[in-house]
């Protein structure tokens, strides 16, 4: 199963012959982590690709094996990113919860669970998938399913997002980096699953440019030196799914 969107090799930004010399850099500013990010942005990055797949696998033609190829492989990767969140909130957060908020136990222990049901989900709509993108004439059928797994999805999201996020608040002191963007970036980076670069376009697309800064501003200098490559390479390898405002 592919789980890399982008060209898998040297992680260098191409140099620009035109490029004007640079100019003096501001001091860095202190930015504490915005709270959470990383937990925020995979609920909303899942949310928008569930939403736009069904009518991406309706527009699937016979003889475009191109887009065919470029959704499933869309597909694996968030079937992959969505395993490497369970299994990071499973095996890393939700032990600490459980120690120093034990009211959240039960609750904890239904979301573990319904981790491995959903896992179960995107395991068999993956077979869905690769159906339809070798015979879009089976895409119908197979676009219902998505939709059906992306209401499972939404429930599971609202209850940690209502019963939860507002709990962690009050359990994790301003700063940590529990939950946040640099924090799951750092544990892709340690995983074998989808790349941080991948990760990381795939979660502020569609985020409004000040949040974008926002946000790479509690990222590491070679994360913000190499993005606007891995961003522009991700719009090259997704327009051909969404149009170019990614829509």
């Amino acid at each position: 199963m592919s789980r890399h969107l982008l060209p898998v090799g040297p992680a260098t930004a191409p140099a620009r012959q035109d490029q004007a010399p640079a100019a003096a850099v501001e001091p860095a500013r202190v930015v504490e982590p915005l709270p959470f990010a990383g937990l925020r942005l995979v609920h909303a990055a899942v949310r928008r690709d569930l939403a736009r797949i069904p009518q991406a696998l309706r527009l699937l033609q016979p003889e475009d094996r191109e887009s065919a190829d470029a959704l499933k492989r869309h597909w694996d990767f968030v079937t992959a990113m969505v395993t490497c969140h369970h299994e990071q909130q499973d095996t890393r957060l939700w032990p600490v919860l459980r120690r120093f908020a034990p009211e959240l136990r039960l609750l904890l222990n239904w979301l573990e669970s319904d981790h491995h049901n959903l896992d179960q989900c995107f395991t068999r709509t993956t077979t869905l998938v690769g159906i339809a993108t070798r015979d879009p004439a089976s895409a119908w059928p197979v676009s219902y399913a998505v939709e059906e797994l992306a209401a499972r999805v939404e429930t599971h999201l609202r209850i940690e997002e209502r019963q939860l996020l507002p709990r962690m608040a009050g359990v994790f002191q301003p700063g940590s980096r529990i939950g946040t963007l640099p924090e799951l970036l750092d544990l892709l980076r340690i995983a074998d699953g989808p790349s941080a670069s991948d990760a990381l376009v795939w979660l502020l697309e569609g985020v409004h440019p000040e949040q974008v800064d926002r946000l790479l501003a509690d990222c590491d200098d070679e994360t913000v030196r190499h993005w606007p490559h891995w961003r522009d390479t991700y719009a090259r390898c997704t327009d051909r799914l969404w149009g170019p405002t990614g829509q």
